[in-house]
């Protein structure tokens, strides 16, 4: 089952979404469960990584979209965030928070499948995939998804992950030829980050997993370039 939030303050709006979201199910044969929110705080407060994607409003009156989507990544990398707005300038901004998309007001059916679509697509293509890493004392197996960036310290590997720190003796080149391609990329000779923990780029720094890793200014038009790639869910 495919579970979208609509975060809007417009009944008007909010109704048009849940047209287009039965269309939608009905059109591709998803199951889909949607949940309302009308206003950021609402969803923000006591968000726990329910979604797989959010349709948000930017401009709402307590809490606006993007400061609500700054909240929810610090909890969620992974859900899509599709912002919807009257203004482009701001949905604009949307990616230095992860946003997976924008639409504009007023939103005709056939944009908001097509980007829904490439949602679904991305979403579909997260598979479970598994390493093994010799690691100081013996051996892990870890789930790349739960791998939020390599850090190279002296002659040892650190991998910081959702349960841990392990350490491997390794060398980040033999790491990163291997990792490339499976959606990492090395920011600069220290990190080696998974992109499907990059909340944003903020300055000279991606944002993983709520840690600021600075970029090295040769690598960052290259990470811009794979980072956009990966957000829209292209091969």
């Amino acid at each position: 089952m495919l579970k979208i939030a609509i975060v809007e303050d417009e009944e008007s709006y909010i109704s048009v979404l849940q047209e287009y979201l039965k269309k939608y199910e009905q059109d591709t044969g998803e199951d889909i469960e949607v949940t309302v929110y009308h206003d950021g705080d609402e969803i923000a407060a006591f968000y726990r990584a329910q979604f797989d994607v959010i349709l948000m409003d930017i401009e709402m009156k307590f809490i606006d979209g993007m400061t609500a989507a700054e909240e929810i990544r610090k909890v969620d990398s992974t859900v899509s965030i599709i912002f919807i707005t009257n203004a482009p300038q701001y949905a604009i901004r949307g990616y230095e928070v992860g946003a997976l998309d924008y639409i504009l007001k007023p939103v005709p059916y056939f944009t908001f499948s097509q980007k829904l679509g490439r949602a679904v697509e991305k979403l579909k293509k997260r598979e479970r995939k598994w390493i093994t890493v010799q690691v100081k004392g013996g051996v892990m197996r870890m789930e790349l998804a739960d791998i939020y960036y390599i850090e190279s310290q002296g002659h040892d590997l650190i991998y910081h992950t959702k349960d841990g720190t392990p350490v491997a003796g390794s060398t980040m080149k033999s790491v990163e030829d291997r990792m490339t391609e499976m959606d990492f990329f090395r920011i600069n000779k220290c990190y080696l980050v998974n992109l499907e923990h990059v909340e944003g780029v903020q300055d000279k720094y991606a944002v993983v997993h709520g840690e600021r890793l600075l970029i090295s200014r040769p690598r960052m038009k290259q990470f811009m370039q794979e980072l956009t790639r990966y957000w829209g869910g292209r091969s």
